[in-house]
């Protein structure tokens, strides 16, 4: 099999597509339960806050899940290299990410304080550790790893904590922490909505901070050659649009136009992926030291006939899925408004 062609490099796209479509959607969700604790003044505010992704969190995780059953279908050698090699990070994510959907059934269950505060505190873990976590892989993934000459990884968690991914991990925490700060910003009114507003401008100055250095840090190590890359400007430049469009951002949210605020956070996090993803290619396991270590498209991808299926159902099946997702926001796009007289502990209604 050639290194890549047309249909595996277009899966490789499709695949990005779906991981920026997921941290688009889900960071959102992402940032709402971290900034939570620092902007609720009571029962009413926090209910408002897990209200205002109450309808979308688990509709948002389906991209995880395609995105997670695209690699396995057509690039199965990746999806085992990455299960075999980043077990224990991707194991730490599912944990999270299942104790954070409990949270939000389990939350209301019992009429007691200390039981909504541990479901609270879940909610908020599971938030935050995905969102490093995958910060960090993917600035590993765009940096380069440690890769035997089979393409295999043996670093475990410990050899993806180094600096320049712990950095990347920040970053992420940060740009999503803006992005669900804005997004609640948009979803909520009175007291609630400045102090959201309040946070987003706040966070915009480590965020921006934390992403430049990223992008430089990861430009500045380079990466070796391998046959088809694409030219280090390309994910530079997009990278540093990533960087513009969270300027813009910024002086959105200064401006209280929070809708363009939102949709300048969402390029923000949309360009950075694109940049990580221009980077990889056409390797789907870069290696960091040696260019004939990386895994390639071509020697992970799945064969011709497959991926011409997938590209069938996909072309058949995703526009349902958008309509369905598209349709859910619309029916729930109000803003949330404060009863006046919302007893402590009572539910807010949308």
């Amino acid at each position: 099999m050639a290194p890549f062609s047309n249909l595996n490099s277009a899966w490789f796209a499709l695949i990005g597509v779906l991981w920026a479509g997921f941290l688009f959607l889900e960071g959102f969700d992402f940032g709402v339960a971290v900034v939570t604790p620092f902007l609720v003044r009571d029962e009413t505010d926090r209910r408002l806050c897990l209200n205002a992704v109450g309808p979308t969190w688990d509709g948002n995780e389906v991209w995880l899940l395609v995105a997670g059953g695209a690699t396995f279908a057509a690039f199965p050698t990746w999806y085992a290299r990455l299960f075999s090699g980043f077990y224990l990070a991707l194991f730490l994510i599912l944990l999270a990410l299942i104790a954070r959907g409990v949270s939000f059934e389990f939350r209301d269950k019992i009429d007691s304080k200390r039981w909504k505060r541990t479901w609270d505190g879940a909610n908020f873990l599971g938030s935050l550790v995905p969102a490093i976590v995958l910060g960090v892989a993917f600035t590993d993934l765009a940096h380069g790893l440690a890769l035997s000459a089979g393409g295999r990884y043996y670093g475990g968690i410990l050899g993806l904590l180094h600096p320049i991914g712990l950095v990347g991990g920040l970053a992420a925490l940060a740009v999503f922490c803006v992005h669900g700060s804005v997004f609640l910003s948009l979803k909520t009114t009175g007291d609630l909505a400045l102090r959201a507003r309040r946070a987003a401008q706040i966070l915009v100055v480590p965020a921006f901070v934390l992403l430049a250095g990223t992008v430089a840090w990861v430009a500045a190590a380079g990466r070796p050659a391998i046959g088809g890359s694409l030219p280090p400007v390309v994910p530079l430049l997009l990278g540093l649009l990533s960087l513009v469009s969270l300027v813009i951002a910024g002086g959105c949210i200064a401006a209280r136009r929070d809708g363009l605020g939102f949709a300048a956070t969402a390029c923000m996090i949309l360009l950075a992926m694109g940049a990580v993803f221009a980077r990889m290619f056409p390797a789907v396991l870069p290696s960091s030291s040696t260019g004939a270590h990386s895994l390639t498209i071509g020697a992970a991808s799945a064969g011709h006939s497959t991926l011409v299926v997938m590209t069938v159902v996909a072309a058949i099946f995703t526009p349902i899925v958008l309509g369905y997702q598209a349709w859910t926001y619309w029916v729930f796009r109000q803003r949330l408004i404060r009863p006046p007289l919302a007893p402590e502990g009572g539910r807010v209604q949308a």
